[in-house]
């Protein structure tokens, strides 16, 4: 744990800016709106507005700032490295044909998504106009709209090699081109560099953890593990992976101390290894949710409870934090002063905290 804090800059907030920041290597994910913010501003003082970052559908089809510059290389390092690879990423209850698609079924979507959005559009009509373009295997009856739409573990997986960008989210969530868009790619390269960064930033991990993160598999990602550059290690008995030039910095790894609010679903919360970032299977469960996820509070690099946030009016943002063990006077102050960074990230000037 007092590794991954280091590694993904939560251990001391500095002031680099947030394009700079080691995170932004995996990308941050906007889990609800405002959330990717929170995890900057647990990380650097520095002005959270950032023109070199851009939101993306990215890893697991999910919406990612991304650094602008990274996503020439990003787009190949996502691409299925095989059929298999990408059968596994779109399978779905919804369209159980698609799977024998496979990367056709990546190419023929990000095509659509080409000659669809050539300006910004709402993400309604972009579903209507795409799910025209591709197979039928790839769509599925919508009830509640009597309509056919394209599945969204086909589109949002596709949507990065489709050139678009997430401009916002919500009701009227609406899509543009993005800018100087990378072209579609004919094969997978990079790989072994996204999974190096997997592993520096959430590791040790193996292929499992990896895959899961990946939203690919095990079997997958065991034939393309670039073992060469890798150092094995053993995290309680079980065997686990880290780039040959972490192993110091893991040996040196020591816990770090303060408090940090760490949003919904923060990189940190995307390791696949959940008993080590939460032991305690009950307090798990509080953590990651079938619906809703709430953000935790680190003390002293480790998980000291949950916390949710309600805006009350345009001036304060209000934290409710449930604790999985009692918190002395002196560290209950500590995070109360850090939730004006929560306040920082919503753009307003006060916080409140209450305790559960």
């Amino acid at each position: 744990m007092a590794y991954r804090v280091d590694a993904l800059g939560l251990a001391e907030r500095g002031s680099d800016l947030p394009s700079d920041l080691p995170v932004l290597d995996l990308g941050v994910q906007e889990y609800t709106p405002g959330s990717a913010r929170v995890a900057l501003a647990a990380r650097t003082s520095a002005d959270l507005a950032d023109a070199r970052l851009i939101t993306v559908w990215a890893t697991r089809g999910a919406p990612h700032l991304h650094r602008r510059a990274d996503l020439a290389a990003l787009v190949q390092q996502l691409w299925p490295v095989s059929d298999a690879d990408a059968s596994v990423r779109i399978k779905s209850g919804q369209i159980p044909d698609a799977a024998k698609l496979g990367v056709e079924a990546f190419r023929v979507t990000a095509e659509a998504f080409r000659e669809v959005v050539r300006e910004p559009m709402l993400r309604g009509d972009v579903s209507t106009e795409v799910t025209k373009r591709v197979p039928a295997a790839l769509t599925y009856e919508c009830r509640s709209c009597r309509a056919r739409h394209i599945a969204g573990t086909v589109w949002q997986h596709a949507g990065l090699a489709g050139g678009v960008e997430v401009q916002s989210r919500g009701r009227d969530a609406m899509l543009g081109p993005l800018p100087d868009a990378p072209p579609i790619p004919s094969a997978n390269r990079g790989i072994d560099d996204l999974i190096l960064t997997c592993l520096r930033l959430l590791g040790p991990a193996g292929p499992l953890e990896a895959g899961k993160y990946l939203g690919s598999s095990a079997a997958v990602l065991k034939t393309v593990w670039p073992e060469d550059r890798l150092a094995q290690v053993s995290v309680e008995g079980r065997k686990a992976w880290l780039p040959l030039d972490a192993v110091d910095d893991l040996r040196a790894a020591s816990s770090p101390s303060g408090v940090r609010f760490v949003p919904p679903m923060d990189p940190l919360l995307q390791a696949r290894d959940r008993d080590v970032l939460v032991p305690d299977r009950e307090q798990q469960k509080e953590v990651w949710r079938i619906l809703g996820n709430p953000g935790v509070l680190l003390v002293d690099g480790e998980v000291a409870g949950v916390w949710r946030a309600k805006m009350a009016g345009k001036k304060r943002v209000d934290l409710s934090v449930t604790l999985f063990r009692s918190l002395p006077g002196t560290r209950r102050k500590q995070v109360e002063q850090e939730s004006a960074e929560v306040a920082r990230a919503r753009g307003v000037p006060e916080a409140t905290v209450a305790f559960d």
